[in-house]
C-alpha cells in the first residue's frame, strides 16, 4: 500500500493537468461542461486533480477555460491528446506531471495519489495503469522529459501515445494491482456518447 503521507495530503513538486478534450463530436456538445451528478465533468476533474497535486492547470482553449483556472494551450494544434500532453509537459517546471482527461468522471483523488506514489517509487518516465483492456495514458504520470519524445513524434506527424512507450521506461500498473489496492477497473470508463453519459449519470463509481 502506498505511503500514508501521500494519502493524507497533496503531493508536493507535482503539477496536474486536466486535458480539456477536443471537439466532442460524438457527444454532440462540449464534454467538459456536461453534468454528472451535481457537478460538471470539468469541475470533477479539477477537484480530483487538485486533491492529489499541489498545482492544477487546464490544457485547452484559453477562451473556453480561462474562467476556471490557469490554462495551457496546445503548441501543435488539433493533434489530439498527445498534443495536449506535449503542451502540458513543455510548460511544466516539475519533474512529475499528472495527466487526467476531463471525461473520466469515476476517477477520484485516491487513485491519482496512488499513481503519483508509484511514479516516485518506480522512477519510470511514464507510470500508466492498464485496465478495461488497455493502457490508460490519459490518467497517468509523466516525467517532464517525455515532452521531447512527444515533440519528435508530433513533428513526424504521429499522434498515437501508446506507440511511444516502447522507447522509454514505463511502469505499468496492472489491473490486478489496482484491484488489490482497492480501485475498480470501471473507474476508467470514459464518456464519448450521450448513451455513455446517461449510463454514468445512473451508476456512479466512488
Amino acid at each position: 500500500m502506498y505511503d500514508q503521507r501521500v494519502k493524507d495530503g497533496t503531493e508536493s513538486g507535482v503539477t496536474a493537468f486536466v486535458l480539456g478534450g477536443g471537439k466532442s463530436s460524438r457527444m454532440g456538445s462540449d464534454k467538459a461542461f456536461l453534468r454528472v451528478g451535481d457537478e460538471t465533468l470539468l469541475s470533477h476533474a479539477l477537484k480530483a486533480a487538485g486533491a492529489a497535486a499541489g498545482e492544477v492547470r487546464i490544457v485547452g482553449d484559453a477562451k473556453k477555460f480561462a474562467g476556471f483556472g490557469r490554462v495551457v494551450e496546445d503548441i501543435y494544434l488539433d493533434r489530439g491528446p498527445l498534443g495536449g500532453i506535449h503542451a502540458a509537459l513543455a510548460s511544466s517546471t516539475t519533474e512529475l506531471n499528472l495527466m487526467l482527461a476531463v471525461d473520466l468522471p469515476f476517477i477520484g483523488p485516491e487513485l491519482l495519489k496512488y499513481l503519483l506514489s508509484r511514479a516516485r517509487e518506480s522512477g519510470a518516465m511514464v507510470t500508466v495503469p492498464r485496465a478495461c483492456g488497455g493502457l490508460q495514458p490519459l490518467c497517468a504520470v509523466y516525467r517532464r522529459g517525455f515532452a521531447d519524445v512527444a515533440e519528435q513524434s508530433l513533428r513526424e506527424g504521429k499522434n498515437k501515445i501508446d506507440s511511444l512507450f516502447a522507447g522509454v521506461e514505463i511502469c505499468v500498473i496492472e489491473e490486478e494491482e489496482l484491484i488489490r489496492a482497492g480501485f475498480a477497473a470501471e473507474m476508467f470508463r470514459n464518456l464519448n456518447t450521450p448513451e455513455e453519459l446517461e449510463q454514468a449519470r445512473s451508476s456512479r463509481f466512488e
